[in-house]
């Protein structure tokens, strides 16, 4: 029988994803719309003292393209407290203009490949619990894209014995490696919570490398023979204090 591999998971992973219904936006009273954005102002910096308390982090995203306007990623310690914020983002004003168009629940994840370091559980170290529970950069770029392993005929992942499954994903961390400093990586678990098996989350300061990364990944056996993707959402940072400006309300 194969071996599956433990996975050490840490934070869960709520990636949500809006479309602006701007015709109701436009119908909406100056009093409504400066309403609506105050509230979410508030909502988003009360969420920012989570993060600095190391509870939980977030980004919000303006999307490029007609699958979404903006994309929320969100970390928290429960599944609980993610179905609490996107329910105070529903029940809120500007919810009643934030249409709900696709979503992913996943955890962050890795692999106990080695699950031992100099005869120490791995999972015990700081810089695990620091990639488990991480707090999210703030880089000018976003891509997110589920991803699976393919179970089809020889080229079925599933059927790999451990060693090689371990070998195949060394060799692909080399090429991530090599972009280190311009792009920095998160891999979330979602076999059992979503329709795909991972989602990986991209972040750059220079959203051509985010091309790059990915092409150049796509050489690696990991993925040239065992990868399958969705669809993928590329985004440009959106802070606090250019809500406004993306609302076209002067702040």
């Amino acid at each position: 029988m194969v071996e599956a591999v433990e996975t050490m998971d840490g934070w869960y992973s709520l990636h949500d994803m809006r479309i602006i219904d701007w015709q109701a936006w436009k119908r909406a009273t100056n009093e409504e719309r400066s309403h609506a954005l105050k509230e979410f102002e508030q909502l988003l910096t009360s969420w920012e003292k989570v993060e600095k308390d190391e509870k939980g982090s977030q980004v919000l995203y303006k999307t490029i393209g007609h699958k979404a306007d903006i994309m929320f990623m969100i970390l928290r310690p429960t599944m609980d407290e993610l179905l609490d914020i996107e329910q105070k983002i529903n029940k809120s004003a500007i919810g009643e203009y934030l249409i709900p168009v696709h979503s992913y629940f996943s955890v962050i994840e890795l692999s106990k490949y080695r699950p031992e370091k100099d005869g120490i559980d791995t999972e015990t170290l700081p810089e695990t619990q620091t990639r488990l529970k991480p707090i999210l950069p703030k880089w000018e770029y976003i891509s997110f894209y589920p991803m699976s392993r393919k179970r089809e005929g020889d080229n079925n992942w599933y059927t790999l014995e451990k060693g090689e499954r371990g070998k195949l994903l060394y060799e692909h961390s080399l090429t991530g490696r090599k972009y280190a400093g311009k792009v920095k990586q998160f891999i979330s678990g979602s076999i059992g919570f979503d329709r795909f098996e991972w989602g990986v989350t991209l972040f750059a300061h220079d959203v051509l490398q985010l091309k790059k990364i990915v092409y150049e990944m796509r050489f690696d056996e990991a993925t040239s023979r065992f990868g399958e993707f969705d669809d993928f959402y590329i985004g440009a940072h959106l802070p606090i204090n250019q809500l406004a400006s993306l609302f076209n309300i002067d702040s």
